[in-house]
This record gives C-alpha cells, structure tokens and sequence, in this order.
C-alpha cells in the first residue's frame, strides 16, 4: 500500500511519513497538490492524504483535478486540515474527500481512517467518516 503525503509543512510531512511507515505503509511526499499531482500519476499511489490550505495548489482543488482524472479518480483521499468550518467541509465533500479530519489529528485517527478507507475499498463494509 504506496500513500501520498501532501502538505506544505515540511515538519507535519515529515512526522507523518515516519508514523506511517511504522505501520508498513510505503509513502510518497509532496509540498503542495501540484506537485501531488506529479507524483500520484507516476508513483502509482493507492490513497492520499492532504492538508487543505496549500500554496500552488490547495486540497480541494487536488481533489478536484484527482477526481476528474480517469485514472485517478478511484484514488481515496483523506483531507486533513486546521478549518472546522462547516462551509469548508462542505467544500471538501463536494470535491470528493473520502473523510475529512481536524488538526491537530493525531496519527492514530489518520490511521484509522486510512483502515476505514480500506476495510470499504476492499470487504465492501464500513463507515467512511465524512
């Protein structure tokens, strides 16, 4: 399972690569969704989490652009992010997020929902957390 990690803080990519490793996952960086872009095409990832306020290219527009794209647009993607608002949410919905979690997520709740994700993707069962 190849994941693409997309924030512009290099810390919380870090950080977050690290824990995910841990768990067996192999991942891919990006600063921003253009450069998420890039590699989601060519690394052959399998789901993606992404902060939502980004230069460039921000996470909803990500999600947009890998949704639109035939060959991606199966492709999960979890949004992490510091808006709560419910009008952002909403937003990423629309996009097309698979769940939507608020910072500060601790790498436990991401990975659960990466397990969600999954569990549905591939038992056919369970709540996708929206």
């Amino acid at each position: 399972m190849k994941i693409l990690v997309v924030d512009d803080d290099k810390t919380t990519r870090k950080l977050l690569s690290l824990y995910l490793k841990g768990k067996g996952y192999e991942i891919v960086t990006a600063e921003n969704g253009l450069e998420a872009m890039e590699k989601a095409g060519i690394e052959n990832v399998n789901l993606v989490v992404t902060d939502m306020n980004m230069p460039y290219m921000d996470g909803i527009e990500l999600t947009k652009n890998l949704k639109n794209d035939p060959a991606m647009s199966n492709l999960p993607v979890i949004m992490v992010t510091t808006e709560a608002d419910e009008d952002e949410r909403k937003k990423a919905v629309e996009a097309g997020v698979d769940d939507y979690l608020i910072k500060p997520a601790s790498a436990d709740q991401i990975n659960d929902s990466i397990k969600r994700i999954l569990k549905k993707l591939f038992k056919g069962g369970g709540e996708v957390n929206v």
